[in-house]
């Protein structure tokens, strides 16, 4: 009985430490259908749409009117922290890891709602969706 209670407990702990994805509203990580609605949902002037990918794989092609924040610059969080919090952010990467690590940054840095990508752009390609391709 004990050593069921002990690996009941680890493997809640375990599947809480791991889970670092942030989903509270504000700040959501969406499939393909909800952020391609989100980018046809008027206005999309209140939407600002972020390709968190560098300048080689942008010209692979991108999500029509995304602007190029690159994840590894050097002054990527600088160039972050000098948005405005308001807004409604949308985000992605190739594959979801740099938006993921993105999307808990801007909360700690108070974003008011910032919405991820899942899957990244792979995902968005796997799923059809229309790539801008430069």
């Amino acid at each position: 009985m004990r050593r069921i209670a002990l690996f009941l407990i680890l493997t809640v702990a375990l599947v809480a430490c791991g889970n670092s994805s942030v989903d509270d509203g504000a700040y959501s990580r969406v499939g393909v259908g909800d952020f391609a609605g989100l980018l046809d949902t008027p206005p999309a002037e209140d939407l600002t749409l972020i390709d968190l990918r560098t300048a080689e794989e942008i010209a692979a092609g991108y999500i029509d009117g995304a602007a190029q924040l690159d994840f590894y610059a050097a002054d990527f969080e600088q160039r972050l922290q000098s948005l405005p919090r308001d807004g409604h952010y949308l985000i992605y990467c190739n594959s979801g890891n740099r938006s993921g690590t993105a999307l808990r940054l801007m909360k700690d840095l108070g974003f008011e709602q910032v919405t991820e990508l899942d899957g990244g752009i792979q995902a968005w390609i796997s799923s059809d969706q229309p790539l801008v391709r430069p």
